[in-house]
C-alpha cells in the first residue's frame, strides 16, 4: 500500500536517513512530496539542481509501482534518480521512462584532517573567513562570480541569482577572485556544495580544494552533513572531494520520454 509521508521525520524513518532521499525531500517544503510502499521510498521537489528531481530508494520490485505513482502525481517533468542498478531496473519497467547518464553523489559528515598536497585546512584563522586573502563568504560579488563562471565553468548549474542558490564563498589573489563555490539547493539536513570553479590561470595550486574544504565545513556545521554531484569523467575533482572526506556513491538519472 502506498502512503504519503507528511513530515521529514517520516521520510527519515522510511529511508533510513538516506542522504540523497533527504536532500530531494527538501524538508517537505511547499511543492516537495514523498511516498513509501513496501521496502521503497521516493521523494521529489521541483527545481533542485536545475531539474524537477525524484530520489528513489529501496527494493526495485517496490520502487517500480511507487515511481509510477509519483510520476502520476507530480508530472512527467520529474527525473527519477538513485543507485545505478535500481534506476536501471525501474527505467526498464516503467512505461515511457528511459535511463539517463550515470554520475557520482558524494556525501560528507565530517571533514578529514588530512588536506592532501595543499597544506591548507581552509578553517578560520590564516586561511579562514577572517584571514587576510583567505576563504570567506562573498558579499556583493555577483558580477565577478558570473564573469568567472562564464569564462572558466560555463556548464555550472549554480549561478548567482539562480533559484535555490543561497550564497557563495571565494578565495582572492589580491583583488582578483580566483576560486569560488556555492551553498545551493540545500535541504534542512543536507547542505549541497555546487558551482565549484577556479580561474584557469590559478589551477593546480589547490585553491579549489581550499574553497571546497571551507564551504564543506560550513555546510556540515549548518545542515549536519554536506553532499555534492560530480561527473564520473572528472577524476581530479573526485580525488579532491575524497581527500576532504566525501564518500562516493554512483547514481543514475532517468527521464520520461515524450
Amino acid at each position: 500500500m502506498t502512503r504519503e509521508l507528511r513530515t521529514p521525520a517520516e521520510v527519515r524513518s522510511a529511508c533510513g536517513d538516506d542522504d540523497l532521499v533527504m536532500w530531494a525531500a527538501q524538508g517537505l517544503r511547499p511543492g516537495a512530496r514523498a511516498w513509501a510502499a513496501g521496502g521503497a521510498v521516493v521523494a521529489g521537489c521541483p527545481v533542485i539542481s536545475r531539474w524537477d528531481r525524484l530520489a528513489v530508494w529501496g527494493r526495485p520490485r517496490d520502487a517500480v509501482p511507487l515511481v509510477r505513482h509519483a510520476l502520476a502525481e507530480l508530472g512527467p517533468s520529474y527525473r527519477p534518480l538513485g543507485d545505478v542498478e535500481l534506476i536501471g531496473r525501474v527505467a526498464g519497467a516503467v512505461e515511457g521512462l528511459r535511463a539517463g547518464p550515470c554520475f557520482s553523489w558524494m556525501s560528507l559528515a565530517d571533514l578529514h584532517d588530512d588536506t592532501g598536497d595543499t597544506g591548507d585546512t581552509g578553517e578560520d584563522g590564516e586561511d579562514g573567513e577572517d584571514g587576510e586573502g583567505g576563504v570567506g563568504w562573498l558579499d556583493g560579488a555577483e558580477a565577478e562570480i558570473t564573469a568567472l563562471l562564464a569564462a572558466d565553468a560555463p556548464d555550472a548549474y549554480a549561478v548567482p541569482g539562480g533559484t535555490g542558490v543561497r550564497r557563495w564563498a571565494g578565495l582572492r589573489d589580491g583583488d582578483r577572485l580566483a576560486a569560488v563555490a556555492a551553498d545551493a539547493w540545500s535541504a534542512p539536513d543536507v547542505g549541497l556544495l555546487a558551482g565549484v570553479a577556479t580561474v584557469a590561470a590559478y589551477r593546480g595550486r589547490g585553491l579549489a580544494e581550499r574553497v571546497c574544504r571551507w564551504v564543506s565545513g560550513r555546510l556540515v556545521d549548518t545542515y549536519g552533513r554536506a553532499a555534492l554531484m560530480v561527473d564520473d569523467d572528472n577524476p581530479a575533482a573526485i580525488r579532491v572531494y575524497e581527500r576532504i572526506g566525501y564518500r562516493r556513491r554512483q547514481v543514475r538519472t532517468s527521464y520520461v520520454t515524450a
